[in-house]
């Protein structure tokens, strides 16, 4: 299950650095694609800063997780991963209340499911 659990992790950790990569560089263009149901096509020139912003957070969770690879305790390492993984899965809540349901299935979802395999190991 620790294979799992770190193969879990990893992909929560790219993921959220496909978001930054998204929210900070490609908002206009790729992040018009992906929130397009959430917003209307004229809001995104105007809220890039904000997504910038956003993405900058994300990138922070990924370094949180990717982190939680490297650090040699192993108390530490699952606290560690588990608080980010936690931010994530309540970050992706939050964003299938207040933009649109399917962030739940992309960023809580494996967030959760992670967090299982990580307390099963």
């Amino acid at each position: 299950m620790e294979i799992v659990a770190k193969i879990l992790i990893a992909v929560v950790a790219l993921e959220h650095l496909y978001i930054l990569w998204m929210e900070m560089f490609a908002w206009e263009t790729k992040g018009k694609e992906v929130f397009k149901a959430a917003l209307p096509a004229e809001m995104f020139k105007p809220t890039k800063g904000l997504a910038a912003n956003q993405g900058l957070y994300n990138g922070f969770l990924a370094a949180g997780l990717i982190w939680s690879f490297l650090i040699k305790d192993p108390q530490w390492q699952t606290n560690v991963g588990l608080f980010f993984l936690g931010c994530v899965a309540v970050a992706g809540i939050y964003g299938a209340i207040s933009a649109t349901k399917k962030i739940f299935f992309v960023q809580a979802l494996p967030a959760i499911l992670a967090i299982i395999a990580v307390l099963l190991k």
